[in-house]
């Protein structure tokens, strides 16, 4: 049986090469194509993912992941629901807190960012619904606001590290992507996902890097940066973070981004939460990780269009049995 794999493309080039990565998705077979939200880190997300719809027939596809601070979650239902309509009903959302990639170049905060996703979950399910919504919240509010084009049961998957994410996801979400977790902590994760979203349908996403070559493993240490800092204490207790360690991080991002914050990032906390070896090591690895914790789907993180045809075709080759 094929391993499901999704492709989550970092649209940090040219639109039109994007899309291209993206016809290749289809072509190949894989299960859904996300793209990332990264603010003004790389192109508009929704420019990108119409532009994939117009060019493939049957991939779904979404924002993975938007967040409810930079765009006000009224736009964020109205820019899926259009998605969905001239897509042929392939929009599904992906939702979370956002991070310190995206937030940060804007200069905004992120308050309570459980209760601003939960909040936008809520609305955006009444909106789809064709409810008309009134809400007063710290991070957003609607007045006598009401959407009357969207389908009602777009999909909705949230994303996150932390416990109270996690348990948010499998109360009101339709599945949750389990983006670089620690590997000890994916079985636990998962888990408790299963267990608390019950018997209803409910698609849990796990996404990494896979590192075959020592490029990619530095690839790797940069991706991690952002990553660890706006991870949950117990993680960075686990590999040995300090406090010291996430202020250097930091500072590091500010100045010049994850590759010069990857210098930061021990090279030993890298295969904790990494895919890494010979093709042979990954596909073993990625299999029982996936067969092991019950584990719906594979995203693969397409981060740098230099080479990412040949990285997409290897990937789904190493992957199928």
């Amino acid at each position: 049986m094929t391993l499901p794999i999704s492709v989550s493309l970092m649209p940090a080039g040219p639109v039109a090469d994007i899309v291209d990565l993206a016809v290749l998705a289809e072509d190949l077979g894989l299960a859904r194509c996300w793209v990332y939200d990264e603010g003004l880190v790389t192109r508009d997300v929704y420019i990108t993912l119409t532009a994939i719809a117009a060019r493939t027939q049957r991939i779904p596809l979404g924002p993975g992941i938007t967040n409810p601070f930079v765009r006000h979650p009224g736009a964020t239902a109205a820019a899926i629901a259009s998605l969905d309509e001239f897509s042929g009903g392939r929009a599904f959302g992906g939702l979370g807190a956002g991070g310190g990639l995206t937030l940060d170049p804007m200069a905004i905060e992120r308050p309570r960012p459980v209760t601003a996703v939960s909040d936008m979950v809520n609305c955006l399910r009444r909106l789809f619904a064709g409810e008309r919504v009134d809400h007063d919240g710290h991070a957003f509010s609607f007045r006598n606001a009401k959407l009357d084009y969207a389908r009602p049961d777009i999909e909705i998957i949230l994303a996150g590290r932390g416990p109270k994410m996690t348990a948010l996801g499998s109360a009101v979400a339709d599945g949750f992507n389990l983006s670089y977790i620690h590997k000890d902590l994916l079985g636990p994760h998962a888990r408790s996902l299963r267990q608390a979203c019950g018997d209803r349908p409910f698609r849990i996403t796990y996404s990494t890097m896979i590192a075959l070559t020592d490029e990619e493993h530095e690839a790797a240490r940069a991706q991690l940066t952002f990553r660890l800092v706006d991870s949950p204490t117990e993680v960075k207790e686990l590999i040995g973070m300090t406090p010291s360690d996430v202020a250097n991080v930091r500072a590091a991002l500010a100045e010049g981004g994850p590759s010069a914050a990857a210098r930061h990032i021990n090279p030993d906390w890298v295969s904790a939460f990494v895919i890494s070896g010979t093709a042979e090591d990954c596909a073993a690895e990625l299999h029982a990780l996936m067969s092991d914790n019950d584990i719906d789907e594979f995203q693969l993180p397409v981060l740098d269009i230099q080479g990412a045809a040949q990285f997409i075709e290897r990937s789904a080759e190493m992957f199928r049995p």
